[in-house]
């Protein structure tokens, strides 16, 4: 969305590079911001997976979690979705943590497709790779190289690790992963083409059910929040204090997802809002603002690209308001 569309005209940019304000001036802007989503009404929720369009559209819940572990939140924080794309990052994250830097980049990539998030195309001209663990293709090859001897070990250590991120236990939407796994042929096909190129080397259809059912994990806004704020405080969880990845790891997933978390909009994104985020097609986002907070939303109307657009009208307004934007800064 273009900042003529994201309703943040009257919200001066604020330059800020130490920490967040006080507690109480984040509780007021997290409710402008919500309240300032709450004026919108375009967009449609998701409807190629069956049971996703049965969801209330009207739900709009947003939260703050910094990295002292405050947490600030507004609306349905806890109403449940499942998790779809946004899973992506914290899977990258994890095999990053597992594999290190350099494997993961030569096999998955960072590049940016410039193609929508389920493309074949792309993958065959790019001769088979997957260009970044943020489009399917490179997220199902991601998920196939976690380490584990089968394809239930493989599950339970991206279930495991996720909710690690979340600080709590995360459980699968059966109704979703059913609803899925019925409709999932195109990533069928990426994942045998995938094969066909050496990218999965492990049984393709196996990797697409972790995968199904990685998307289909439930969480809430405030899950969104704290799985945010621990990329941002360096892979410490700020409200368990538990280590879940390394710092180099934050780095490099929040740097992909500046590139490609948003899909082909990423650069809009990137230009209007200035931070590394995550969206996926039940109506979450993850923004995370490095060494400050993470942002968590959910609102199920969706964009044409995919991404929710109150969640990008509100997280907008807190990028301005709370001084977010890591390429803003005052003159020396």
């Amino acid at each position: 969305m273009r900042q003529s569309e994201l309703d943040v005209g009257d919200v001066g940019q604020v330059a800020r590079t130490g920490a967040v304000p006080p507690g109480r001036d984040i509780d007021e802007l997290v409710a402008a911001a919500h309240a300032r989503g709450l004026r919108h009404a375009e967009g449609t929720v998701a409807d190629y997976i069956p049971i996703l369009a049965q969801v209330d559209p009207e739900l709009f819940g947003l939260c703050v979690v910094d990295v002292d572990g405050g947490v600030h939140e507004v609306g349905d924080t806890g109403a449940r979705f499942s998790i779809q794309s946004i899973s992506k990052a914290f899977v990258y994250a994890l095999l990053c943590d597992a594999l290190g830097h350099e494997e993961v980049f030569d096999v998955v990539g960072v590049n940016n497709t410039g193609a929508a998030f389920n493309s074949v195309v792309a993958i065959e001209l790019n001769e088979g790779h997957p260009g970044n663990p943020m489009v399917n293709a490179g997220a199902i090859a991601t998920t196939a190289l976690m380490p584990s001897a089968t394809a239930e070990e493989k599950w339970e250590a991206v279930r495991n690790g996720l909710s690690r991120f979340a600080g709590r236990g995360l459980e699968v939407d059966d109704d979703v992963y059913r609803s899925e796994s019925l409709t999932n042929q195109r990533n069928r096909a990426i994942a045998q083409l995938l094969e066909s190129y050496g990218r999965i080397r492990s049984d393709p259809a196996e990797a697409v059910d972790v995968y199904t059912r990685q998307c289909s994990l439930l969480v809430d806004a405030h899950d969104l929040a704290v799985m945010g704020a621990t990329l941002a405080d360096g892979g410490v969880n700020p409200v368990t204090g538990e280590r879940v990845v390394s710092a180099d790891v934050c780095r490099d997933t929040l740097a992909v997802l500046a590139a490609s978390g948003l899909y082909e909009r990423s650069g809009e994104w990137l230009f209007e809002i200035g931070l590394p985020g995550k969206s996926g097609v039940a109506g979450g986002l993850v923004t995370v603002a490095p060494g400050k907070a993470g942002i968590g939303a959910y609102a199920p109307r969706l964009d044409s690209a995919g991404n929710s657009v109150r969640g990008q009208i509100g997280t907008a307004y807190l990028s301005r308001a709370l001084g977010l934007n890591i390429f803003a800064s005052e003159p020396h």
